[in-house]
């Protein structure tokens, strides 16, 4: 073997083993999932029938860890993307990978929302306002963005199989509803304008940004279910993702139909009002459904020994939006079964939460967290041009 050729096979060698190391050390969008899923319990438990206010304490450290998680995975996330911005081209590339990219704007918007319910409490409404507002627009902002570019990809750079379709499809389209709901709060905190109206239309359009796009990938996984199965692997727990768009927008609903009350003249603001139970609790009906479907192949799947992955808070923030979204149910029925549900439906995301959480730190203990098995097996493809 000649001295040049010895070389090349010796760094190759060492790039490949760097590779590795780097792929250990590497933090993926999909972390700011913990983030929602941290937020969400602070934002579900301060609003619970009957026993919320007695829940305010327990809520307000809750979104303080939450929001400390997200100042910490910010700095982070941005430090790894200035000092090796390789990384996040790769983890935009991967057909994956890139589909968490909408975590973030959520991880944002989750905050906002905390601060706004519980922030007042702590330093004054106008100091939480001046938090909540750039929280807000940097995942609204980002979000669209999000909801846009990724499918847009989807579409025209990766190599998508018949049976690709899976929950990850919905993260990048769901952080428009997310707005939605958190865009609502604000309304109350505005005077009567063309302004605040405009922001209420806005966050409709929001709505429906996100309600169409959930709809077709909704109806892409279930036809990937009953055509492929399910693999048992660690993206089963994504299956839970469907929630998300499903709870959500049933909370937005709610709380736009509130909002609008104050916001528009009738009889504009009574339909409004009116759709948060003629679309909620069908949409809440199928939700049921999913969540049943949804545990019953996560079963399935532990009993073939799934493994953890960072998908497994996907157990979190959709299961809480079913619980805010019950809650406006509640709220606008006054019926005692939605009341109950509500609080049933936190307690399985305390679960959910505690799952998610000591397989994190398991993960943690045993450094296979850093790393990112869709990097490992990337396949890079590009379509034709269409």
């Amino acid at each position: 073997m000649r001295y040049h050729d010895f070389i090349s096979l010796k760094s190759n060698y060492m790039s490949n083993n760097k590779q590795q190391i780097e792929l250990q050390k590497e933090m993926g969008p999909n972390w700011f999932a913990s983030v929602m899923g941290t937020g969400i319990i602070a934002n579900a438990a301060v609003g619970l029938p009957f026993i919320g206010k007695n829940l305010a304490g327990f809520s307000t450290v809750v979104w303080l860890i939450a929001f400390a998680m997200l100042i910490f995975m910010t700095i982070l996330k941005s430090y790894q993307t200035i000092t090796k911005p390789h990384i996040i081209k790769r983890q935009f590339n991967d057909p994956v990978m890139s589909q968490f990219f909408g975590a973030p704007p959520m991880a944002f918007l989750t905050v906002a929302g905390g601060t706004l319910l519980l922030g007042p409490h702590l330093f004054g409404e106008s100091l939480a306002l001046n938090i909540a507002w750039p929280l807000f627009w940097i995942g609204t902002i980002s979000g669209i963005i999000t909801a846009i570019i990724i499918p847009y990809r989807l579409f025209t750079h990766n190599e998508v199989h018949d049976d690709a379709a899976f929950g990850g499809w919905l993260m990048p389209v769901v952080p428009p509803m997310v707005s939605a709901t958190i865009g609502s709060m604000f309304l109350a905190h505005m005077p009567h304008s063309a302004a605040q109206q405009t922001l209420l239309y806005g966050m409709y359009a929001c709505f429906g940004i996100s309600l169409m796009a959930s709809i077709i990938i909704i109806t892409l996984i279930w036809s990937r279910l009953a055509h492929a199965g399910t693999s048992g692997s660690a993206r089963v727990p994504t299956l839970w993702i469907v929630l998300g768009p499903l709870g959500q927008s049933i909370t937005a609903a709610g709380c736009l139909g509130t909002a609008a009350l104050i916001t528009v003249n009738e009889p504009i603001a009574s339909a409004m009002n009116m759709m948060a139970i003629l679309y909620g609790v069908p949409i809440w009906g199928f939700a049921m459904l999913w969540f049943c479907v949804a545990a019953l192949l996560t079963l399935r799947a532990m009993r073939r020994k799934m493994p953890f992955a960072l998908t497994w808070w996907a157990f979190t923030f959709p299961v809480g939006t079913c619980v805010t979204g019950t809650t406006q149910l509640a709220h606008h029925t006054g019926l005692p079964a939605f009341q109950w549900a509500a609080i049933i439906l936190f307690a399985f995301l305390i679960l959910a939460w505690v799952t998610a959480a000591l397989g994190t730190l398991k993960g943690f203990k045993q450094g296979k967290i850093f790393h990112n098995p869709t990097s490992v097996v990337h396949i890079k493809a590009k379509k034709g041009n269409n």
